[in-house]
């Protein structure tokens, strides 16, 4: 590490449990984030800032004036332009030494696997259904540790699955089925500081598996009400009848 970087990172570097191993392992990450509204836009801040050395930002969305409340890395003038480039060129600026890799294209097959297979962790910030079961499923295949969240109305849920140590339970046995219109704040909503805070918990979560630095459990669910200012915390078990994990899964899970 440099002068700039010690100066930098200082008060990182002050942690007991993180100190300089950690922030050199954090230099070395490579973290894909699929999704770059609110969620995304918080999570990839704080890591790029914190030192992560590789961001794969990944969103197919242009910026709207309805999302400015919530996706606070965004500015006015950058309304029509791609979510994920538009962070590239925000983070940047936070963290010139950030390297930044940008994806236009909603994920898929083969390409989403490509970015999976090289990633350390992957944290899923998207706001569709299918995409998430396809980040699972890659993820589970390919052994890597992910961090969701999802936050609408008033609520928000975190959980993270170390894929690279412990195969069961998923991501899927917690929502076997789910609609895209359940998962919309179109129609439902949202409050910009409940997925804020997710976006935050999300980035934490991802900084302590990428620089080995602090525990994250496997399949412990987080759920958030923000109206009531209270969390809960459920252990999720493994659904013997998941298409993924369980009995009924086969060897191909990537499609």
């Amino acid at each position: 590490m440099n002068e700039l970087e010690l100066d930098r990172y200082s008060r990182q570097l002050l942690l007991a449990n993180f100190d300089v191993q950690g922030q050199l392992a954090l230099g070395e990450a490579n973290i894909l984030i699929v999704g770059l509204g609110g969620l995304g836009n918080i999570a990839a801040t704080y890591l790029a800032t914190a030192g992560v050395g590789h961001l794969q930002l990944a969103d197919d969305d242009k910026i709207e004036a309805s999302n400015l409340p919530r996706q606070v890395l965004f500015d006015e003038d950058q309304i029509g332009d791609y979510k994920a480039q538009a962070a590239a060129q925000q983070i940047v600026k936070k963290n010139p030494a950030a390297k930044v890799t940008v994806l236009t294209e909603r994920l898929a097959g083969e390409a989403l696997a490509n970015c999976v297979a090289n990633a350390d962790v992957v944290l899923d910030c998207c706001d569709n259904f299918a995409t998430r079961q396809q980040i699972n499923r890659a993820c589970f295949k390919l052994k890597k540790p992910l961090v969701s969240a999802a936050a609408i109305r008033w609520e928000g849920q975190l959980i993270s699955f170390r894929f690279d140590q412990q195969q069961s339970p998923c991501y899927e046995c917690l929502y076997p089925e789910l609609s895209d219109r359940q998962l919309s704040c179109n129609e439902s909503g949202i409050i910009g500081p409940v997925v804020g805070s997710l976006g935050v918990l999300q980035a934490l979560e991802g900084l302590k598996i990428a620089s080995g630095c602090g525990q994250v459990e496997h399949g412990l669910l987080k759920l958030f009400d923000g109206f009531a200012g209270r969390w809960r915390e459920l252990r999720l078990t493994q659904d013997t009848q998941c298409v993924v994990c369980g009995s009924r899964h086969s060897c191909n899970v990537s499609d």
